[in-house]
């Protein structure tokens, strides 16, 4: 299993300017970004991230650049070696996601800090899609136009993902027509299910936990919706040999942390 754990690395150099982000990369970022805390950002990332596995987009790896680690406390839980794992610094990751490119991973999912708008901005710059959940109730689509500015200042493809929705619902249609005045919506919709939160206690998440059942069904539309707006704008793929996972180890790679650990980043 791949961990990065940047107090295991080399001291690294004092971050220059922003560089041109996504350019010339292989692997693609999705990332997870709502000013509003309670959209259900970090569930999403977890469950579209181990569904992107699934689906064959890996190898896949999950960022968490939230301090208070919902996602690697999540990761920490889990008893399979995939997705991959990164906790990264915000100030040096290009160079992060430098290293996953060369470690063969295809895909990047980034969980953001809720609320931070200069740390969201500078992680939304190296974006390939931004996917900005939004529950159907007045806070949140009140909370969506900061977000919005940010991603449209970097010029970044976004869609909405009406989630956490209640079934049969008018504002869900609602919230819909209002977010597609803004931005283009996902056509899948993830309803309010305990399922969501239960599966997760234990690091799973609810196509692991009940592969049959509407929940996944809807992860699994969200995320065929997602793969077909990547494959879009996929830029082309370098022939190169990608690099072997194993000389990785002994780099901080391989080792997984305790839930303490996770907990006091």
């Amino acid at each position: 299993m791949l961990i990065i754990d940047p107090t295991n690395t080399p001291p690294e150099p004092v971050p220059g300017p922003e560089p041109a982000a996504s350019q010339g990369r292989s692997l693609q970022v999705i990332v997870m970004s709502s000013q509003k805390g309670g959209s259900g950002k970090t569930t999403l990332c977890g469950h579209l991230a181990v569904q992107a596995e699934l689906a064959g987009a890996g190898p896949v790896a999950i960022v968490d650049t939230d301090p208070q680690g919902s996602l690697a406390q999540w990761w920490n839980a889990r008893s399979t070696d995939a997705p991959l794992f990164m906790k990264a610094q915000v100030d040096f990751l290009h160079e992060d996601l430098d290293q996953l490119e060369r470690s063969g991973v295809r895909l990047v999912f980034i969980d953001t800090p809720p609320a931070v708008t200069d740390t969201i901005r500078r992680i939304v710059a190296h974006a390939d899609l931004v996917v900005v959940p939004t529950r159907p109730s007045p806070h949140d689509l009140r909370a969506v136009g900061a977000t919005l500015d940010i991603v449209e200042s970097q010029r970044k493809p976004l869609v909405f993902a009406v989630n956490g929705a209640a079934a049969r619902a008018r504002i869900t249609s609602d919230t819909a027509v209002a977010l597609s005045q803004h931005g283009t919506v996902a056509t899948a919709t993830v309803h309010h299910r305990t399922d969501f939160a239960t599966s997760m206690i234990n690091g799973g998440t609810v196509m692991e936990a009940n592969p049959d059942g509407r929940s996944a069904a809807e992860i699994g539309e969200l995320w065929s919706y997602l793969a077909t707006r990547l494959e879009r704008q996929q830029r082309p793929v370098s022939t190169s040999q990608p690099a072997q996972m194993s000389p990785l180890r002994g780099h901080g790679f391989g080792r997984r942390r305790s839930m303490a650990q996770a907990a006091a980043e």
